[in-house]
C-alpha cells in the first residue's frame, strides 16, 4: 500500500470513529486519495458521503447538515483555488458556531517550492476564523503513521466540537504520488484503530461542564436568537418573562411569547415606558437596530447565553456569559408580563388589519402565507436580507416551527445549499424563503447529480428584481433616487424558471394567493415556488405598519 493511500483510509476510519457520519466532497486530482477512502466508507454504510462540484456550495451544504444535526460534518477538496472557495462557509461556521472540519488536500513542499500548477499557500489560508489549524506532515513509510494521523483527527474534533464553544477547524494535507491505490494492501505496521470501534484519544463532548448566568430582575425579558429559541421559550414560561425572538414567533410558545416583539421594541413611547431592568440574551442578535439599541441602554443590565462568537456588546456593558441560565434570583412582577402580552395583541392586530388591505402580493404578505401554511414540525430555512425581517414582523407564532439562518455572517452567499443540506437531515417537511438576490448568488447550488440525495424542500423566492433590502434603509431615502437603482436596486431580469428548468428542477409562478397557497402543499423532492413583488411599495408599507403598531400601542 502507498503511503497516501495507508493515510486517507486512517484518516477516513477515525473520522467515522469521531462520530463523523456526513462528509462533502468535491472532486479532484490531489485530493484523490481521500475521494476513494470516502468512496469506499459510504458504500460499507459508514457514513453518507454527498458530493458537489461547486466547493462553495459544497460548503454551505455541509455547515446546513451540521447546523441541523449540531454535529461535526467534514468538507473535502483538491488543491489551490477549490480551497479558497470554503472560505465564506468557513467565516458563516466560525460566527453562527458550527462544527466544521475542513480537509483540503494539497501539494507536497517539493512542488510548492518548484511553483507546480495549482498550488497557492494553504498555510492557515483561513486565519483566525478557525478554531485550529495543521498541516499534516507528508505520509511515508516510517513507524508510528498510524498513531499520529488518528491523534491529529482527534485534536481536530476536540477543537471543532469538544471544546465549549464549536466552529471550524482546518487540517490541510499533502499527498505525494501515488495518488490512488497501487493494488498492494500491505503496510508494514498495523493501520487499526482502537478497538469496539473507540477514538484514538477520547474526548468530553461538548458543554460537559457548563456556566450559568443568574437573572435576578422583577422586571426582564428574554431575546432569543435561532437554535436558542425553544428553550428560552421554556424558560420564560416558567419564570414569567416576556420572551421576544429574531424570528417573531416562529419556534416561540408558551404564554410569555411576544410575537410583535420586533414592533414593540421599535416604538419609543412603550419602550420608554417598558425598559426592562435585565435583558437575557440568548444567542447574538443581527436582524433589528432596535434590539441594538436595547443592548446598548446604559439602564439595561446584559445576561449573555451561549453567544457563537464575539459577545453582542453595543455598549460593552454586558454583566454576565454563560453556557446555559439557571433559575431568577427574584419573582418576576406579573404585571410586568401582562402589560407586555396586552401590548403584543394590539401590535399584533394593527399588523394583521393593516397586512390584510395590502395588495397581493408584498414580501410581508408572502412570509405571512408561508409560516401559517407550513405543515406542523417544519423546517423553515430564511434567508438574510428581507426574508430575515419578514418572518418576524408578519410570521405570527408557531412553536411547532424550527428555523436555520444563516446569520453567523448574515451573507447571503450559499443560502441554496445551506437549506438543502439541513432539509437532507431534517426528518419533516422543509421549506426555504430567499430573496432573489439570494438565490441567484447560489443558484449552482440546485445541481444535484443524479447519483446524490434530493431532500423534499420547497424554495420560495421572493423575486422584486434586485435588492429591495436597500429600499428600507438610508440608501432608500427620496434624495439618493438618482443612484439607488444602479448601485442599490440593481435589477436584474432573470428568468427564474428558465434557469430552474436548467437545472431539471421544478418551478412554478405563484401568481395569485390562492395559487401560492396550492404551491406550498408538501410534495416531494426539490422545487421552486416563485412570486414576483413591487420593491417599490417596501418603504411605504413599512412606515404605514410602524404607525398603525405605535397608535395602537400608545393610543396616539
Amino acid at each position: 500500500m502507498n503511503p497516501s493511500t495507508a493515510q486517507a483510509r486512517v484518516i477516513v476510519d477515525e473520522l467515522v470513529r469521531n462520530t463523523v457520519s456526513h462528509v462533502v466532497l468535491s472532486p479532484g486530482s490531489r485530493n484523490a486519495p481521500l475521494s476513494l477512502a470516502l468512496y469506499d466508507a459510504a458504500a460499507a454504510g459508514k457514513l453518507s458521503l454527498h458530493v458537489r462540484v461547486d466547493e462553495r456550495g459544497a460548503a454551505f451544504l455541509a455547515l446546513g447538515i451540521a447546523a441541523r444535526t449540531g454535529r461535526p460534518v467534514a468538507v473535502v477538496c483538491t488543491s489551490g483555488t477549490a480551497a479558497a472557495n470554503f472560505h465564506p462557509a468557513v467565516l458563516e461556521a466560525d460566527r453562527a458556531g458550527v462544527p466544521l472540519i475542513v480537509l483540503t488536500a494539497d501539494r507536497p513542499p517539493e512542488l510548492r517550492a518548484a511553483g507546480a500548477n495549482q498550488v497557492i499557500d494553504q498555510q492557515n489560508l483561513y486565519g483566525n476564523a478557525v478554531r485550529y489549524f495543521d498541516e499534516l506532515a507528508v505520509a511515508e513509510r516510517r513507524a508510528g503513521q498510524n498513531a499520529y494521523w488518528r491523534s491529529q483527527i482527534c485534536r481536530a474534533w476536540n477543537a471543532a466540537y469538544g471544546e465549549w464553544r464549536c466552529g471550524p477547524v482546518h487540517l490541510n494535507i499533502p499527498f505525494r504520488e501515488p495518488l490512488v491505490p497501487d493494488g498492494e494492501e500491505r503496510w508494514f505496521e498495523s493501520l487499526d484503530g482502537r478497538p469496539r470501534g473507540a477514538r484514538w484519544t477520547e474526548l468530553p463532548d461538548f458543554g460537559a461542564l457548563p456556566s450559568f448566568v443568574v437573572p435576578s430582575a422583577r422586571h426582564g425579558l428574554v431575546i432569543a436568537c435561532d437554535a436558542g429559541v425553544r428553550a428560552a421559550s421554556e424558560w420564560a414560561e416558567q419564570h414569567n418573562w416576556p420572551v421576544v425572538s429574531e424570528t417573531g414567533g416562529l419556534g416561540l410558545g408558551g404564554s410569555t411569547a411576544i410575537a410583535g416583539g420586533a414592533w414593540l421594541l421599535a416604538v419609543e413611547e412603550f419602550l420608554a415606558e417598558h425598559t426592562p431592568e435585565q435583558v437575557l440574551c440568548i444567542g447574538r442578535p443581527t436582524v433589528f437596530r432596535q434590539v441594538q439599541r436595547l443592548l446598548s441602554d446604559p439602564a439595561v443590565e446584559v445576561l449573555l447565553v451561549r453567544p457563537d462568537s464575539d459577545w453582542p456588546a453595543p455598549a460593552h456593558n454586558v454583566r454576565q456569559v454563560g453556557q446555559w441560565f439557571d433559575e431568577p434570583a427574584k419573582p418576576a412582577d406579573p404585571e410586568w408580563l401582562a402589560s407586555w402580552r396586552r401590548a403584543d395583541a394590539a401590535a399584533t392586530e394593527a399588523v394583521r388589519a393593516t397586512l390584510a388591505e395590502e395588495p397581493w402580493p408584498s414580501g410581508l404578505r408572502v412570509a405571512g402565507e408561508l409560516v401559517r401554511e407550513l405543515p406542523d414540525d417544519s423546517l423553515l430555512v430564511v434567508g438574510s436580507s428581507n426574508p430575515a425581517r419578514d418572518v418576524a414582523l408578519a410570521g405570527g407564532l408557531r412553536p411547532d416551527v424550527l428555523v436555520h439562518r444563516n446569520r453567523g455572517v448574515a451573507g447571503i452567499d450559499g443560502t441554496v445549499s445551506t437549506a438543502i443540506g439541513a432539509a437532507t437531515v431534517h426528518r419533516g417537511p422543509s421549506y426555504a424563503l430567499l430573496g432573489d438576490l439570494t438565490f441567484l448568488h447560489d443558484i449552482n447550488g440546485l445541481l444535484t447529480g443524479p447519483a446524490e440525495l434530493r431532500p423534499d424542500l420547497t424554495i420560495v423566492v421572493v423575486n422584486d428584481d434586485g435588492g429591495g433590502i436597500f429600499s428600507l434603509l438610508e440608501q432608500g431615502a427620496p434624495e439618493h433616487s438618482a443612484s439607488f437603482e444602479r448601485v442599490f436596486g440593481t435589477p436584474h431580469g432573470a428568468d427564474l424558471s428558465a434557469l430552474c428548468a436548467g437545472y431539471r428542477v421544478p418551478h412554478t409562478l405563484a401568481e395569485t394567493l390562492t395559487e401560492f397557497r396550492a404551491a406550498l402543499r408538501p410534495r416531494p423532492g426539490l422545487r421552486v415556488v416563485e412570486v414576483k413583488v413591487d420593491r417599490s411599495r417596501h418603504r411605504d408599507l413599512h412606515a404605514r405598519l410602524r404607525s398603525a403598531v405605535a397608535e395602537a400601542v400608545t393610543g396616539e
